[in-house]
């Protein structure tokens, strides 16, 4: 059985690593991400079960980053870690969607046995498919490869992302922000210019399908229009 992929977001580095190596002994498989923005490129790269986040982190805070997370990926369970302890902050981060929330001190064995209670509860729940169907076409983000009955085309790495979180939040706007955060890692001008690129290239792609068209919101951010099945 392949061990289950962990999101560990923590800026403590001694902690951050401490953590990593308990929970990898306990058959997980985990990533550490020391800030938000690594944290989304993580989280573009490849599929998790689950996330842990420190809400005390550098540039945005927890709280900032799980609702990006819940934006973007909805069906993620993420626990919260802080060493705040007002009940305002707890409410908080209960009312974002987080699964569960621990204050700094715990202990391990307690953090190992919430993470696998929230496991179990979404061990119903579809795993993504590696296959998208997008209109007439055929999507398989993992060999980013877009296909129709005419044609077979290989999108480059960027490009297969932003498809990909497009297609997720089908007919819904998906901000700008969120977009060039969760593929690039972050939101400044020249990765901006950059998916202006992509997008319109999608959207030529995407042309021979006349079901399907990809609309740029002014001042906001994309929508993916595509049939509902």
């Amino acid at each position: 059985m392949n061990p289950t992929p962990l999101l560990l977001v923590e800026d403590d580095a001694d902690l951050g690593r401490l953590l990593c190596k308990y929970l990898q002994v306990q058959g997980l498989q985990v990533s550490l991400a020391t800030d938000g923005q690594s944290a989304l490129r993580l989280l573009s790269q490849q599929s998790f079960a689950i996330v842990v986040l420190d809400v005390m982190l550098p540039k945005s805070d927890g709280f900032s980053l799980a609702e990006t997370i819940k934006r973007l990926y909805p069906a993620l369970p993420f626990l919260f870690l802080t060493a705040r302890r007002e009940r305002e902050d707890v409410l908080r981060g209960l009312t974002l969607g987080a699964d569960d929330y621990m204050i700094k001190p715990f202990d391990a064995d307690e953090l190992i046995l919430r993470v696998q209670n929230i496991l179990r509860r979404n061990a119903s729940t579809p795993q993504a498919s590696s296959l998208m169907v997008i209109g007439n076409f055929r999507f398989e983000p993992a060999q980013l490869r877009l296909s129709s009955r005419s044609q077979s085309t290989l999108l480059t790495r960027k490009e297969a992302g932003v498809l990909e979180l497009l297609a997720r939040q089908a007919n819904r706007i998906v901000y700008r922000k969120d977009v060039l955060e969760s593929v690039w890692g972050n939101a400044d001008y020249f990765n901006g210019r950059s998916l202006d690129v992509y997008v319109r290239r999608l959207r030529k792609l995407l042309a021979n399908d006349p079901q399907l068209a990809l609309e740029s919101v002014r001042g906001s951010g994309f929508i993916l229009h595509m049939p509902t099945t």
